[in-house]
């Protein structure tokens, strides 16, 4: 009978010990639940924010843009001003394929760069030419060329791909003439953005449209091009 009661009391002050545990548990979880401070934000990089005014969203278009994916793209590639000694006059822009580079020539040695996007069209041409013409969300024609390289892809798009996202020539054209005489080069956006700083199986210059856009905005018709 006695183990029987010591039993028992042994039992009822576990269980006291365990609900005492617990009260002090929820007491401990109170107070810092009402002594603590939620960890101060961490300082923001004023550099992100202007990239992402930069690179935002931009509804206003005819085709609203969707705001980069940094995710997709190398940071090289992304608008900023350089040194840039050159020969060049301040307006002029230099393009230079190899290094996958659109240079747009500013005061004091310096330029606004961009990174581009070379197709084989661009590879293949180099040398002075003018901004001829611009235009605003263009139509797309493959040349002859693209069509036998890549029938399947640009064949049905022979008589031309309306303007939008998915056109290849993105958001602006700048199309490069020597004299009255089109070259057929073209410096202008993309629906591929990840095609930046690389080599790419088609087309000319491309840009990030939010990039083709800037400078779309920032050069006349008659700006001189040279290409190296």
């Amino acid at each position: 009978m006695t183990d029987v009661i010591l039993s028992s009391v042994s039992a009822s002050r576990r269980a006291f010990f365990i609900r005492s545990a617990a009260a002090g548990a929820t007491l401990a979880l109170g107070g810092c639940a009402t002594t603590m401070q939620p960890p101060p934000e961490p300082a923001r990089d004023p550099r992100l924010a202007n990239l992402e005014a930069m690179y935002g969203e931009l509804p206003d278009e005819r085709f609203p843009v969707p705001a980069l994916n940094f995710d997709e793209v190398e940071p090289e590639v992304l608008r900023r001003i350089v040194t840039y000694p050159t020969p060049e006059y301040p307006g002029s822009i230099v393009i230079n394929t190899r290094e996958r580079a659109l240079y747009l020539v500013l005061e004091g040695g310096q330029a606004m760069r961009y990174g581009v996007g070379v197709g084989k069209e661009g590879m293949a041409w180099s040398g002075r030419a003018h901004v001829g013409r611009k235009a605003e969300w263009p139509r797309w024609t493959p040349t002859p060329a693209m069509i036998a390289r890549e029938p399947d892809k640009n064949g049905p798009w022979a008589g031309g791909m309306p303007p939008g996202l998915e056109n290849p020539l993105g958001a602006r054209a700048l199309y490069l003439y020597r004299g009255n005489q089109d070259t057929l080069y073209r410096i202008h956006g993309t629906n591929d953005p990840s095609s930046i700083g690389h080599s790419v199986s088609s087309g000319c210059i491309r840009l990030i449209n939010h990039d083709i856009i800037d400078l779309f905005g920032r050069v006349p018709v008659g700006t001189p091009v040279l290409v190296i």
